[in-house]
């Protein structure tokens, strides 16, 4: 059996080296934190239309307001305040296939159109598919942004500013179509939707996408603790949900 190992880090006694990159002389001062997390993740550093687009996502995913993700961060930190990361975590746990972390189900669906021989008949396939199952199909609705989600076309708009859309954005327009048909009537393509899109146009594996959402939540939740210090909201939550259900 190979040994196994791994080049993300390694230490000496006068340095510390990210892969062949040394954290003192070559990092610190020197690279952004997005710059390094892709290099890391991903092995090579991004074009700068590249860390447009993965800035833009972070930025898109890091605030959703008290979505189940910040609440759980904000009654976990109010019982546990002497843990900080215990409310983090908490909260990165709701990261998961109905918020926040829907790019992947998505993704999932605009690989498939991607790789198949008609991708427009795919696209049709998949609608109708979810429409006679009565399932949402990932990445598009929402309960607030009608017709259209903003930020969804914010992103799909930089992307193509950036010169970096291509299969997957083509696709997902492919598939906003017959979902709009299937249902007749028009459905929105949402955050998580583009994000599908614009990530995988930069060829960010499905099966990693989520990744970014928790990165970015990760941020989010802790301006959440932060404002919960300043203003705590966890009492309140508990009653309202006890006298609501237990009343």
């Amino acid at each position: 059996m190979k040994r196994p190992h791994s080049d993300l880090c390694r230490y000496t006694p006068q340095a510390v080296f990210y892969g062949a990159d040394n954290l003192v002389e070559d990092l610190i001062g020197k690279a952004s934190f997005v710059d390094v997390f892709l290099k890391q993740t991903f092995g090579k550093a991004p074009s700068e239309a590249e860390r447009r687009i993965v800035e833009a996502v972070l930025i898109t995913l890091m605030e959703h307001g008290l979505t189940p993700s910040a609440i759980a961060a904000r009654m976990v930190y109010s019982s546990s305040p002497e843990n900080l990361q215990s409310g983090v975590a908490a909260g990165l746990l709701a990261v998961g296939s109905q918020f926040v972390g829907t790019m992947e189900g998505a993704a999932v669906l605009l690989r498939r159109i991607v790789d198949a021989e008609d991708g427009r008949a795919e696209a049709r396939l998949i609608a109708r598919e979810h429409r006679e199952r009565r399932m949402p199909v990932p990445g598009f609705g929402h309960h607030l942004h009608k017709p259209d989600d903003p930020r969804a076309k914010a992103l799909l708009d930089l992307a193509r500013e950036a010169g970096t859309a291509g299969a997957f954005s083509a696709t997902l327009q492919w598939l906003a179509e017959e979902v709009d048909a299937a249902a007749e009537r028009h459905i929105t393509i949402n955050a998580t939707g583009a994000v599908a899109a614009v990530l995988g146009d930069i060829e960010i594996p499905v099966q990693l996408m989520r990744g970014f959402a928790v990165l970015s939540r990760a941020a989010g939740l802790i301006a959440h603790i932060a404002e919960e210090q300043r203003d705590p909201t966890g009492r309140y939550i508990w009653d309202l949900v006890d006298h609501s259900i237990s009343g």
